[in-house]
């Protein structure tokens, strides 16, 4: 007997009717509040699914996302469900085709239409119907999310609050009321907590959205009391049109724009988790808007540097200092990195005393000429010392004796200097009491000698 085989096309129909019988039943089940049969049916549904939400049509993925968003809210997952009622907004250009088994697609926005990988989608508008139920459903709990969002940040529980912030985010952006700062400050807080991989996921959202947190404000002076009051656009328009009296000195002004931060802090994060390839191309998408922004040239010589890209760093460095020769960090970074190599030595030494020159009190460039420069190969003249020693080469000792006492009067002003800024530092106590015991100044040397033993109690 023949076997009778169903066509791709049909089975491909029979099961994107019975997703959508499982997913309609869900929302009359959720409809008439019965959690327990709104349940079964989304779960039979996600088993037909396997997470391919690609195969629904518009109108029924948008009864999926209700479907589950009030269930999970309605089991007191705000936050899932918040999250999965915001995806509904996101409905409004479908990219619609057939994929290599000619099964149609319905791809939500151009990203992921892209992401795909399907050839000649075609782009389509598609108006959400369930925005209403949305809404009444969602205002009762808005207020209490914000509550405690506001309340967990107070008490500095930091990753409570960042999971509030977020959830009210998606509770507006349900009800078409989308306000990134409240994302804003779920990555604020998430970061506040050491959540950093979810602080780099939402501030990676926000930049790549384009949001610089610049809003409009629209203000009058209420002439009664002489305070300034803040309105929404339409009140404001009507106060201006009608002329009233009750109100001087309209006028609109807009907020800060706090796109740079949101660099600079996504970067510190990426760093922090040593994603450095992932920092360093966001430094270069920033610096191509703030070219001259010190802070993120700063940030790419951290990146540079613990990424172990030596020569991008120096080179980082080097056009910072072009650019702000008064940067006395850079050029005590530069003297480092270039002390690190003997043949740029004698350009760390430069570098040091230039950024001795903008703060002759700069500590870290004091260290750096008598460490990094003077005393660099003390440890090896010394060994070396002890091997002529030990040949009985006592005039091949003597002279590297003599250079080793020279290079320690080379080092003694800067270490000086460092010890009357910080005269309880022990470190430069102790290396000044050993410079003197070597050159024979018993004074020099008692005297310190005395400064760290009451030090060191």
């Amino acid at each position: 007997m023949k076997k009778i085989v169903l066509s791709l096309a049909l089975v491909s129909a029979s099961f994107a009717f019975a997703q959508k019988k499982e997913i309609q039943n869900a929302s009359k089940a959720i409809e008439k509040n019965d959690i327990a049969a709104a349940k079964a049916e989304i779960s039979k549904a996600e088993g037909l699914l396997n997470n391919q939400l690609h195969f629904l049509e518009p109108s029924v993925l948008e009864e999926y996302y209700y479907a589950k968003g009030v269930l999970l809210i309605k089991e007191g997952k705000t936050r899932e469900g918040a999250a999965l009622l915001g995806k509904i907004s996101d409905l409004k250009t479908i990219y619609t085709g057939k994929d290599s088994d000619k099964k149609k697609v319905y791809f939500v926005g151009k990203e992921a239409a892209d992401k795909s990988g399907i050839q000649e989608l075609k782009a389509e508008n598609y108006a959400p119907k369930t925005l209403e139920k949305v809404n009444g459903f969602v205002n009762p709990f808005l207020k209490s999310s914000s509550d405690e969002a506001y309340k967990a940040y107070q008490a500095k529980n930091y990753n409570k609050a960042a999971e509030k912030y977020e959830e009210v985010y998606n509770l507006l952006k349900a009800i078409g009321n989308e306000d990134k700062i409240y994302l804003y400050y779920a990555g604020m807080n998430y970061g506040a907590a050491g959540k950093n991989n979810e602080a780099i996921d939402i501030y990676n959202s926000l930049i790549n959205s384009g949001y610089t947190g610049v809003t409009t404000q629209y203000l009058a002076t209420d002439v009664k009391t002489g305070q300034v009051q803040s309105f929404d656009k339409n009140s404001f328009e009507l106060i201006k049109k009608s002329g009233s009296n009750e109100y001087k000195d309209l006028k609109t002004q807009s907020t800060p724009s706090i796109e740079l931060e949101l660099y600079e802090a996504n970067i510190r994060l990426l760093v922090d988790a040593a994603r450095y390839d992932e920092a360093l191309a966001l430094i270069e998408k920033g610096l191509k808007k703030y070219p001259n922004n010190q802070r993120l040239s700063e940030l790419q010589g951290v990146a540079y540097y613990r990424s172990g890209k030596t020569a991008e760093f120096i080179q980082t460095l080097k056009n910072q200092v072009a650019k702000n020769p008064n940067d006395k960090e850079s050029w005590y970074n530069l003297g480092f990195l270039q002390s690190q190599d003997n043949a740029t030595l004698a350009d760390a030494e430069k570098s040091f005393k230039k950024a001795l020159e903008i703060d002759g009190n700069y500590v870290l460039a004091l260290q750096g000429m008598a460490y990094a420069v003077h005393l660099k190969d003390d440890e090896n003249t010394l060994e070396q010392i002890r091997a002529f020693q030990k040949a009985k080469k006592i005039n091949e000792m003597n002279k590297l004796m003599e250079k080793r006492r020279e290079t320690f009067k080379k080092a003694l002003p800067y270490l000086e200097k460092w010890h009357s800024i910080e005269p309880k530092n022990v470190e430069v106590v102790s290396t000044l009491k050993g410079i003197y015991m070597n050159l024979d100044n018993m004074d020099k040397y008692n005297h310190f000698k005395k400064l760290e033993d009451s030090l060191k109690k």
